[in-house]
């Protein structure tokens, strides 16, 4: 049987960000801001592409609400919140069903191109599969450039030459990832996230082979 290797982003496709993540931009903005930006708008400006970037993008919205800031002040108070006393990282909900991704092992290797820090992607991934091989594990610290580049996925396919590679993500800057590496790309689009019908059309025009719901559904679009 071919190599065959599963490359996973992490933010809405291993794990459920809409009460970390999500809500870590809310705070941030509203910090800066005072006012407390929606759901919608942030999907909005994830739809758009280039803001893979969740602190970028925090500092974008908080300019475009008429405030300057520095990008280094809102890291520093994003991570505060994310890391914090409160840490908001441990809202974060596990998204496979219990044995799918082991099933799914047999037939794939698997790996991990996130836009997080790599420590922070193995933080997760030690919280919630450590049954689970993913390798390489690359993070935003490892790359010099972020997606929509390909680097990520291109230095995974040079540590696993010959091996047939798969995206598998749920944004439009995962989708321009894999078409500019020439790996195909399949979808995640949760039916309860804002935006829903336009995230599927965009990562369908993108190229996406399919775009599902969740990874639960995994195995058939990848054996299709």
């Amino acid at each position: 049987m071919a190599d065959r290797l599963v490359v996973f982003d992490m933010d809405g496709v291993l794990v459920d960000v809409t009460e970390s993540y999500r809500e870590t931009i809310q705070r941030t903005v509203e910090h800066f801001t005072g006012k407390r930006v929606t759901r919608e708008h942030i999907q909005d400006w994830k739809n758009r592409g280039g803001w893979n970037d969740d602190w970028a993008l925090s500092t974008a919205i908080t300019r475009a609400e008429g405030v300057e800031v520095e990008y280094n002040a809102v890291v520093d108070y994003f991570q505060s919140i994310f890391h914090g006393p409160e840490g908001l990282m441990q809202r974060e909900r596990w998204i496979a069903r219990a044995g799918m991704l082991e099933g799914l092992s047999k037939q794939f290797r698997f790996a991990v191109f996130t836009g997080r820090l790599r420590w922070e992607a193995e933080m997760t991934l030690n919280r919630f599969a450590t049954g689970l091989r993913f390798e390489p594990i690359i993070g935003a610290d490892d790359i010099a450039n972020h997606k929509p580049a390909p680097d990520g996925l291109l230095h995974i396919g040079k540590l696993a030459p010959g091996a047939e590679l798969w995206y598998v993500g749920d944004t439009i800057d995962d989708a321009r990832s894999a078409k500019a590496a020439g790996i195909p790309f399949i979808g995640i689009a949760t039916p309860a996230s804002t935006r829903h019908g336009e995230l599927v059309s965009l990562l369908k025009a993108e190229g996406a082979r399919a775009v599902l719901d969740d990874i639960n559904h995994l195995e058939g679009a990848l054996n299709a």
